[in-house]
């Protein structure tokens, strides 16, 4: 199977806080930079390449011949802090579990520069324009620096989804059309109970 797209776990959150400290301990912030780079260009490998996600993830290769392939693939191509890491995951049988960690990684760092990650989703994608404003209003929200990663779901009628860390904020008008609906559900609802109650009220009343 390829390799698992998924949002950051704790298992996620471990690995990466490792080779962020580890980095960051031998290279200041250019290296962990650097391996974060690295990390992602692989994963970017991986979506173009279906048959180097499946050996990267197979559970059927045996670790030492990964890790022969590893080398033979890597060795002199990345840092060497990039390339033993991958070591470890494939020693611990967590190189499935890349994509999260190295999301992870990407959060933790972008954090630590006073930014914040946010995946914005369109019916059509935006111009250049509009994504300037986009950042300009979640900057001005937030407080801190979003770095916009624009998505584009045609399902969608219209409106924006924005997805930051956890926290989903829906605008789509998918959404709207929901709430208005279980809204007016709700209201009728209501309604038919105060007409019920009325009419029992009625029948019991001698006088009526």
């Amino acid at each position: 199977m390829p390799l698992t797209e998924s949002r950051p776990d704790a298992l996620a959150e471990i690995y990466a806080q490792s080779i962020y400290e580890l980095a960051d301990s031998l290279g200041g912030h250019d290296l962990v930079e650097q391996v974060l780079g690295e990390l992602e260009d692989i994963l970017e490998l991986c979506r173009a390449n279906p048959d180097l996600s499946e050996f990267l993830s197979s559970r059927v290769i045996k670790q030492s011949s990964r890790s022969k392939s590893l080398d033979s693939m890597f060795k002199g191509n990345i840092h060497d802090i990039t390339l033993n890491f991958l070591h470890v995951l494939n020693e611990k049988g967590r190189l499935g579990h890349l994509i999260p960690i190295v999301s992870a990684f990407d959060e933790r760092v972008q954090r630590k520069l006073g930014r914040v990650e946010v995946d914005l989703y369109t019916a059509s994608p935006m111009d250049s324009g509009e994504l300037a404003k986009v950042k300009e209003m979640l900057n001005a929200a937030m407080g801190r620096e979003a770095i916009v990663h624009p998505y584009t779901e045609p399902a969608m009628i219209g409106g924006v989804r924005l997805q930051i860390g956890d926290r989903l904020i829906d605008a789509s008008i998918q959404t709207r059309l929901r709430k208005m609906r279980d809204r007016l559900a709700d209201t009728g609802a209501a309604r038919l109970r105060t007409y019920a109650d009325d009419a029992i009220e009625d029948s019991a009343d001698p006088d009526s």
